[in-house]
């Protein structure tokens, strides 16, 4: 069984992607501005990379599944 820390992660991904789609969805955000937030996201985990060892690991980790939501387009709605 995972970990509380892991279903709070997974949780609050799920309700980052909903909302994501929910703006991309009501026309509050459009696309390009979606993928420019998670890519910040993920730009600011890899400009984290360096601390130390395990953090390391976690940032690493952390952009790679932000720059997989990107390029499988998860948190919007491709048109």
């Amino acid at each position: 069984m995972p970990s509380t820390n892991e279903l709070s992660g997974i949780a609050a991904l799920s309700i980052c992607e909903s909302l994501l789609l929910a703006m991309n969805d009501h026309d509050l955000l459009p696309e390009s501005e979606i993928v420019g937030v998670l890519s910040d996201a993920a730009a600011t985990h890899e400009s984290a990379i360096g601390a130390d060892g395990e953090a390391d690991v976690t940032h690493r980790a952390v952009a790679s599944l932000i720059r997989t939501i990107i390029a499988g387009g998860n948190s919007v709605r491709r048109r």
